[in-house]
């Protein structure tokens, strides 16, 4: 490999979220949130030393070369054309997906049907916007998650709902939806008046053997109706930087998102957000790459670690994101505890499976880090298990 993704990079004492939400002498191994233990792509850095360099750090003008390699990256790596005048840019994908609830919404709210279990700041963007959950239960098959599609459609067709508010590829389940699952669902927000919110911010984070399909290319039929949102920040891991993206085709509502980002504030960008895009899309796709096939083959050892020492957890089938959805209903435990227990006496921080509206006994992990960390954070896992009977 090019980059050294076992470089163990010192991350506690940074005011980092991650690492420094707990004591250092509690010795936590962080599995949480999802940012990655890596350090990012050299020609980044390189990139924001020569803008710090510079020494002024005033409002910034987002220029044309920014539109330009977001529409180049999605023609590059998806064969999906995007226009520049489609884009807006914002300062995070959930600042985009509230400010968009609040612009299709109203003042009143509505329904918002989502796939559960699903990230958790869904829930707030959709409650703190007046609205309420209108949910589309996925079902486990095997290790993977399907759409229940009658499901859908009874919930679609409710008054009630008016936007559909998708998770591509999807957080925690880690499934890619196929261009017929996403055409699938199109037609039948098509049919009900029901417009799609895809949120994408996951989507270079595909594992080696499969292929994402972006929303913006499954068909121009289905364009009127759907806003795009997404960002380099979980690919390149570049969330500090506060920079996302939307794609609205529709100019009518292009004007509605982009009156909502205005007033909510959202409408400013830091200008080193803007230059990590740049050269994060333009030049780094070689590290994401290696970068997928790393946390591909930690998957892989969390896999075999399962099976040769935790018999009654199974983790689902990673298609895409850094994120390991776990299966521990065996253990008798709901998700809330087992979280609580690992934190106690594993000292392991994990994602408790309750806070994506999941059914008890579920949890996340992060596998973008050095393997011996997760090796160690697995061990003590293991260990603590032992012991509950």
């Amino acid at each position: 490999m090019k980059y050294d993704f076992d470089e163990p990079v010192i991350r506690r004492g940074t005011d980092c979220y991650k690492w420094d939400i707990d004591s250092p002498s509690d010795d936590i191994i962080p599995l949480w949130v999802a940012d990655m233990d890596f350090r990012v792509a050299p020609k980044i850095t390189s990139a924001l030393q020569a803008r710090v360099a510079h020494g002024v750090f005033g409002y910034t003008k987002v220029p044309q070369s920014f539109y330009d390699a977001i529409t180049n990256w999605y023609s590059r790596r998806y064969g999906c054309e995007v226009q520049s005048g489609s884009i807006l840019y914002t300062s995070g994908v959930v600042p985009a997906v509230s400010a968009i609830i609040k612009a299709l919404a109203g003042e009143d709210g509505c329904g918002v049907l989502m796939q559960t279990p699903a990230y958790n700041c869904f829930f707030s963007s959709i409650k703190n916007n007046k609205c309420h959950v209108v949910e589309n239960k996925l079902v486990k098959n095997g290790d993977s998650y399907d759409i229940d599609f009658d499901d859908f459609e009874a919930k679609a067709s409710l008054p009630e709902t008016k936007i559909f508010l998708l998770c591509s590829p999807h957080n925690p389940v880690g499934r890619i939806w196929t261009r017929d699952e996403l055409r699938r669902m199109a037609d039948i927000c098509r049919r009900n008046g029901v417009t799609v919110v895809a949120d994408e911010i996951h989507s270079g984070i595909i594992m080696p053997g499969h292929e994402f399909f972006p929303f913006a290319g499954i068909g121009d039929e289905y364009q009127d109706a759907c806003v795009i949102t997404s960002s380099c920040s979980k690919s390149f891991n570049l969330a500090g930087l506060q920079i996302s993206y939307i794609i609205a085709r529709n100019s009518k509502l292009r004007r509605t998102v982009d009156r909502a980002i205005n007033v909510n504030e959202v409408c400013d960008v830091n200008p080193f957000g803007v230059i990590a895009l740049q050269v994060a899309f333009n030049e780094c796709e070689d590290w994401l790459e290696e970068m997928c096939a790393y946390v591909k083959a930690n998957h892989d050892y969390l896999s075999a670690f399962l099976s040769a020492n935790m018999p009654g957890v199974s983790t689902s089938r990673l298609e895409a994101t850094y994120l390991a959805w776990l299966d521990c209903r065996r253990l008798g435990l709901s998700s809330e505890r087992l979280g609580e227990l690992l934190m106690r006496e594993a000292r392991v921080r994990v994602s408790s499976g309750d806070i994506y509206g999941a059914p008890e006994g579920f949890i996340r992990l992060n596998l973008a880090c050095p393997r011996a960390q997760l090796a160690e954070g697995l061990k003590r896992i293991a260990e603590c298990l032992k012991k509950v009977k």
